[in-house]
């Protein structure tokens, strides 16, 4: 499986972004902390951070018997880099031409 459709097919799943959004909001916890407060047993968790860490979202460090997990944003920032930023770069470009146009166009009515 490619890099990008590792990511998309881990992003593909609600249970693994709710995973990502809490990692976001507190980096670097335990399994245990990470199923607390979920609807999923401890190892529908455990598959679940299996396949983000196989797309390379979620790197993981032990310390002791603990094992940390810690969301790695740089595969995320390259798919929006490659997929989502060239799509929005016309549309804003194509704005900013209309708000110049329409000011050059009001400057000719209404002179400063």
């Amino acid at each position: 499986m490619r890099d990008d459709d590792a990511v998309f097919n881990a992003l593909a799943d609600g249970s693994r972004r709710e995973l990502l959004d809490r990692l976001y909001a507190r980096d670097g916890q335990t399994l245990r902390e990470l199923t607390a407060g979920l609807q999923m047993s401890r190892q529908a968790v455990s598959r679940h951070l299996g396949v983000l860490e196989g797309a390379e979202l979620v790197v993981t460090r032990r310390s002791g018997r603990e094992k940390f997990h810690f969301l790695n944003p740089v595969p995320i920032q390259l798919i929006h880099d490659r997929w989502i930023d060239k799509y929005t770069e016309r549309p804003v470009t194509a704005l900013v031409d209309l708000k110049t146009e329409l000011e050059q166009r009001h400057d000719l009515i209404d002179p400063p």
